[in-house]
């Protein structure tokens, strides 16, 4: 079972960079305490992973056949990329990190199945523009109810905050049911893991990486791309949470980063998009365009060197 290590870690640098999707831009608004982000984002990663974590699990674990070997150094590549990132506080996407580690290995040991990779490709693109649109529309949306029948002052930050808090915890749910399957669905597919213990290991995993080394991807998420009020918090993470939620659901699993980033730049053009980081995003834009590229490179080289 020592092969389980890279997926654990791979779990903790997933927690790490994508648990900022979840609360960062509250925590980064100043509206929520980051100890209090942090603990909420573990317990529903742990709930969303054991509930729904099964979803995903074909999908990666169908992509290429692992060998109990492939499927450690698989993980074992995709960790050192996440890691990379997560210290260079860049969110990244954890999917794009380790399918492009599996098709590393897949072309040393055996042809990936390409028909499930392209199927994977179109929800990646589809997901930005999917956290954009949700957010344009659910900025509108409410802010339309809000102002026709909450006239207190008292009243709207009291609604936004508990209206945070949900749409944090559903979002770290909808975390754990889609995203499990990147740390622990390379094992489960090699036969190492069942589905259940796939979704608890990696889930537990996940939740130690927020509760460690969130912080720094937190602030690039919800303070360096555009300036958010507690309103526009709150839109950033609903939309990126219903756009998880739905590839959840289509067996797919997706970045959170681009989700909860596609809801930041949606508000940043409801605003005008004077007010989007232009430097910041093209940065964001750069590290997920090298995650698979460089999550490929090193988990084919590693195979090679230890066939």
């Amino acid at each position: 079972m020592w092969m389980l290590i890279s997926g654990i870690f791979l779990g903790w640098t997933l927690g790490s960079n994508d648990s900022a999707n979840v609360f960062g831009t509250a925590v980064a608004a100043k509206i929520i305490k980051y100890r209090t982000a942090i603990l909420l984002t573990s317990l529903f990663v742990v709930l969303g992973a054991l509930v729904e974590g099964e979803k995903c699990f074909a999908t990666v674990g169908e992509l290429s056949t692992m060998t109990p070997r492939g499927a450690f150094l698989a993980a074992l590549a995709a960790g050192i990329t996440m890691f990379v990132l997560t210290y260079l506080a860049l969110p990244s996407s954890t999917s794009q990190a380790i399918i492009g580690a599996i098709v590393g290995v897949g072309m040393v040991s055996g042809i990936p199945d390409f028909s499930r990779l392209y199927k994977i490709v179109i929800c990646w693109v589809l997901t930005p523009i999917g956290g954009i649109t949700v957010s344009f529309v659910l900025y509108h949306l409410i802010g339309f109810f809000i102002a026709k029948y909450i006239r207190s002052p008292q009243t709207r930050s009291f609604i936004i905050f508990w209206s945070l808090i949900f749409a944090g915890c559903l979002g770290a749910y909808a975390l754990g049911s889609n995203n499990v399957a990147n740390v622990t669905g390379v094992y489960v597919g090699a036969g190492l893991l069942t589905p259940f213990e796939g979704s608890l290991i990696g889930s537990l995993s996940i939740a130690s990486g927020a509760l460690t080394y969130s912080r720094k991807v937190m602030m690039t998420v919800g303070r360096d791309i555009t300036p958010l009020d507690e309103y526009a918090a709150l839109i950033a993470v609903l939309s990126g949470a219903i756009t998880v939620e739905i590839f959840t659901q289509v067996g797919v699993p997706v970045s959170s980063s681009q989700a909860i980033v596609g809801g930041v730049a949606g508000i940043g053009l409801v605003k005008e998009v004077r007010a989007l980081s232009k430097r910041t995003l093209i940065e964001i834009v750069i590290g997920w365009a090298l995650t698979p590229i460089s999550a490929g490179i090193i988990s084919f080289f590693l195979l090679k060197l230890f066939m």
